[in-house]
């Protein structure tokens, strides 16, 4: 008894839970400023990088940064477009759609959920930067991470402005779309199924932005939608960034006669095409477009550049890296771009 007393008297108080404007800790405000913060600074380096070209040009003769800086222009200016999109709907999940919606709509059995999603990305014309902060926000109103992820794969690879990108890139070929929609779509439902079986919660650092802001703080719709789009934007752009900065990278320093001694091989067609896709990250819908100009690689190489661009490119790694966690990017990027390999060529055997 005399312990038991001389513990409670010298125990501390339980700490008071932080307000809004509370200096108690805060883990996920402080979070989401060092967010924000960082891609900020992100983007205002780009911005310096971009507009200090020329000087940098004149002075230090670096013809090379030119085209390191077009390159980085070109990667940023088609991303922004759908991540501003991609944040708008991840915004307005988390601020106006009720919880039910979601009950309502997936089956609760997470494998039967996983088709659904798949589905679902073939009504979202999309960026694969659109992908992430949308999935994201499916998570943070409860629904299964492996639902989410499907939906972040199949959302920019199987819409409909994507399939029509295809037909026209590749005319007379209805067979390239058919391949490339097959192939993407059974990749995105096998990286869902893959991740009942052997995902980890402790990989994936679950999304807890402002998406419950509005339930936290007592704050309107309204606000809660502003909060949470300033915070996606800010942080997405910023790694958004950083993987337009090592694809451009990639562009100057790598000679096109480098990629032409690996295209006559079928193999290492394939892998070297699929290698390209990553590093090049161009954005979905105009993939096809750059596809069609590898004459020297095979279809099923071309297929896979199609496959595996929309599901892992520099961009996207960064992306998933500051939503989720580098620890779920490295094992769920690697996987993806296996299993988008090996659906590559299992159909482009058959219908290429």
């Amino acid at each position: 008894m005399v312990e038991g007393s001389a513990s409670t008297a010298t125990e501390p108080p339980p700490p008071r839970p932080a307000g809004p404007r509370g200096g108690g800790a805060d883990p996920e405000r402080r979070h989401r400023s060092r967010a924000g913060t960082a891609g900020s600074a992100l983007v205002g380096a780009a911005v310096v990088a971009v507009l200090a070209g020329p000087w940098l040009e004149r002075h230090f003769g670096l013809p090379a940064f030119g085209a390191w800086r077009t390159l980085l222009v070109a990667i940023v200016m088609q991303g922004v477009p759908f991540l501003v999109l991609g944040t708008i709907v991840s915004a307005a999940i988390g601020a106006f759609v009720p919880d039910r919606v979601f009950s309502r709509i997936l089956p609760r059995n997470p494998v039967l959920a996983v088709p659904v999603a798949g589905a679902a990305g073939v009504v979202l014309p999309g960026c694969e930067c659109a992908s992430v902060p949308v999935a994201g926000s499916l998570m943070r109103r409860g629904v299964a991470p492996a639902a989410a992820l499907t939906f972040l794969l199949a959302a920019p690879a199987v819409n409909p402005v994507v399939l029509v990108a295809t037909a026209i890139a590749f005319p007379g070929k209805p067979e390239m779309v058919a391949a490339r929609f097959g192939a993407s779509l059974v990749t995105s439902v096998v990286m869902g199924w893959l991740w009942i079986r052997w995902g980890r919660e402790e990989w994936l650092r679950l999304p807890t932005g402002p998406g419950h802001v509005r339930h936290a703080l007592g704050v309107g719709r309204t606000e809660a939608f502003r909060r949470g789009l300033q915070h996606d934007f800010l942080q997405a752009g910023g790694f958004l960034v950083v993987g337009a900065m090592a694809a451009a990278t990639f562009n100057v320093l790598v000679s096109p006669s480098v990629l032409e001694a690996f295209s006559g091989s079928p193999w290492l067609g394939v892998l070297v095409a699929a290698a390209l896709a990553v590093l090049l990250s161009v954005c979905s819908e105009a993939d096809a477009f750059v596809a069609s100009s590898f004459t020297g690689f095979s279809p099923t190489a071309r297929l896979a550049f199609m496959v595996v661009g929309p599901m892992v490119d520099m961009k996207l790694i960064a992306l998933q890296s500051g939503a989720f966690g580098r620890a779920f990017a490295v094992r769920f990027c690697a996987g993806t771009f296996v299993v988008a390999v090996l659906c590559s060529v299992l159909v482009g055997s058959v219908l290429l």
